[in-house]
């Protein structure tokens, strides 16, 4: 596995451990970046879990193939967010598309690996 993609794994590392403990805290800056408690936020919290230990156990289990899975969904939702959101204002729209941005370019620096 090439150095940038497991840098886009650390990235969401890095990123999902403090979003995913302010989400699960209902910290403040939780509240207002992705709004009040509610089931949706609960789901959204069970997504960035899920990514978050997928791209854990990533940088252990070298799986090319669920890695490159793993970042094309990531980066085909945080692209979307401009849209659903319905603004590119919004912090976690900001985020999202610059860490698509970085995905992108992983799998671009990548891109022997990601086609085999």
């Amino acid at each position: 596995m090439t150095t940038m993609i497991q840098l886009s794994l650390w990235l969401n590392v890095a990123v999902l451990i403090p979003v995913s403990a302010a989400l699960a805290l209902n910290r403040p800056g939780a509240t207002r970046a992705f709004g009040e408690r509610s089931p949706a936020r609960g789901i959204l919290l069970s997504i960035y879990l899920s990514i978050l230990l997928v791209s854990a156990a990533l940088l252990f289990v070298r799986d090319s193939r669920a890695t490159v899975a793993l970042l094309v969904v990531q980066i085909v939702y945080k692209l979307t967010t401009p849209f659903t959101v319905g603004t590119v204002k919004n912090p976690v729209v900001v985020s999202n598309l610059a860490i698509s941005a970085f995905h992108i370019g992983a799998l671009w620096v990548s891109r022997a690996m990601v086609l085999g």
